[in-house]
This record gives C-alpha cells, structure tokens and sequence, in this order.
C-alpha cells in the first residue's frame, strides 16, 4: 500500500534523475499539466526510457478524449508501467475504454493480463461528482481513486477553493469526500490530493495527518520536500499497532464470533477489519 505518490514531469532530465532517491513509494510521470503540448513527443520518449527495471512507477496521461492519450499510451507502454493515472475522467465508463486499450497493448508487446493499474482521478470535472457510482464494478484493472481542486476549480469558474483558514470550501470538501466514499466501495485506495503550498512543511504535516486520519491510505506529492512528511504521517504510531495486535489476537482467539469485549467495550467485524488495515499499513512501511 503507497503513502506517497510523487508527480515528476516526464520532459525533465534532471528531476527524473533525483526522483528515485527522494523516499516516494510510487513515482507519477506526468505528460499532462506539467509538460508543454510542444515537448510532450520528447517526454514520452524519456519516460519510456525510465520505466523499465524500476517498480512502482506511473505514468499521468492526457485525458481520454484529448489526441495525446494515444500516442501517450503507444509510447510508455512497452516499457511496462506499473500503472496509468487517468486525469479528467468524466465517469467510470472512460476508466473502462482506458482498460480496454491497455487490454490491446498489454496483448501486443506481451505483457501478463492485467498487470497494468489504473488510478483515476475522479473529480476533476463537474460531470464526475454526479456519476461516481458508475466506478463500482468498472474494470478489475482500477487501483485507486484521487481527487482535485485545482481543474474543478476553474470548470465551475470559481476564484478560490479554499477559505482564509486553509481549509477546502465545501463544494471542494465535498469533492474530497465522494472521493473517499467512492473509493471504499469500490474497495479500491483513496489517495488525498496534493498540498499545493510546497513551502508550508507545517500545514502539510496537518494535512496529511488529517487525511490518514479521515481514511485516506495515501497522499500526492507535487514537490520532493514533501514525500518524508507524507511518508511519516501515514505510519500507525506504536500504540495503535499494538491496539490492532490485541484487537486481531482476541477475534483469533473467539473463532466465529461476530462480537467480543476487550478493555470493558463491545468490538465487532468493522473493528477486526480496520485493525487489520493498521498492521497491513505497518507492515508495508517497515519492510
């Protein structure tokens, strides 16, 4: 399970190069936002070059409906990535055609079926937030779900997205928690967006406990700073390891049984379940 997802622009030589010392489990290449529509032919070609051999990394697409999402595809492919994050996404049926596409090009440059992921970040126009449940059963192939604020932002034409205080507007909170709510039924990882202020260490630190905190198994990175305090807030402190241990033991030792009591409170399968997320969790950030 990922905590941190750093986007590194794919026409960048020297950012590729320092990206795979910086501590982020997964790495995004972007050819969208970040690169220029001139530079993008130069940007597939290095991110093709950089995939192969090296695990956990992703690369962003041009949306579906844009001409570049083809070449994008066509190019990075045969270098095998661990997965596609799909931006722009307007329902689960476009995360569906992008399955199918992989499905051909897995199948041409022999691929094992199915290898490839899908993250979709599914919020980023207004036509997504009213069609999130089309997500459930969409394609096996979806690995996670993540948001945004920035693109929603201007398709609804509004000046801010957050208040004085930082905080998401609620429109934009609402985003972030269909996001989470999607994800969990679709029982895929939700993946908090990013922190844009990339100089604010202390309201990232804030940010991303809260999203661990929230649900979120994980968060974006936009800039090489904030990976070791995306990575340390979604470790499970040593006293809730050992609550899930005691948790995990006492529902191992009651075989069957749909509720037990531990420390004078009634615990039943919800607990059992999200203890056994707590040492998933710690198990992936200590191996």
């Amino acid at each position: 399970m990922n905590r941190s997802f750093l986007f590194v622009p794919a026409d960048s030589e020297r950012k590729l190069q320092k990206a795979g010392d910086v501590g982020a489990d997964a790495l995004i290449l972007d050819l969208e936002d970040s690169v220029a529509p001139d530079a993008r032919p130069d940007a597939r070609a290095m991110a093709a070059e950089y995939i192969p051999g090296k695990p956990d990394v992703w690369v962003r697409i041009n949306p579906l409906d844009a001409v570049d999402s083809a070449a994008d595809l066509e190019a990075v492919m045969p270098s095998s990535p661990a997965g596609i994050v799909l931006p722009k996404p307007r329902n689960g049926a476009d995360v569906a055609e992008l399955s199918r596409r992989i499905d051909e090009l897995e199948q041409c440059h022999g691929i094992p079926p199915g290898r490839t992921g899908i993250i979709a970040l599914c919020t980023e126009v207004p036509e997504a937030l009213l069609t999130l449940h089309s997500y459930i059963g969409a394609t096996p192939r979806l690995s996670g779900l993540s948001w945004g604020a920035e693109d929603l932002s201007v398709a609804v034409g509004a000046s801010a997205n957050r208040d004085e205080r930082g905080e998401w507007l609620p429109l934009f909170q609402m985003a972030r928690n269909l996001c989470l709510l999607t994800a969990s039924a679709v029982e895929v990882a939700a993946i908090d967006t990013v922190y844009t202020d990339f100089r604010d260490d202390e309201g990232l630190l804030r940010y991303a406990a809260n999203a661990r905190r929230d649900g979120f198994s994980g968060m974006l990175a936009i800039h090489p700073g904030q990976v070791e305090a995306i990575n340390a807030a979604f470790v499970p402190s040593t006293a809730e390891v050992e609550h899930a241990e005691r948790v995990v033991a006492a529902f191992d030792a009651n075989p069957g049984a749909g509720t037990i009591g531990m420390d004078g409170k009634m615990l039943d399968r919800p607990h059992l379940v999200q203890a056994q997320r707590i040492l998933a969790l710690a198990k992936r950030t200590n191996s």
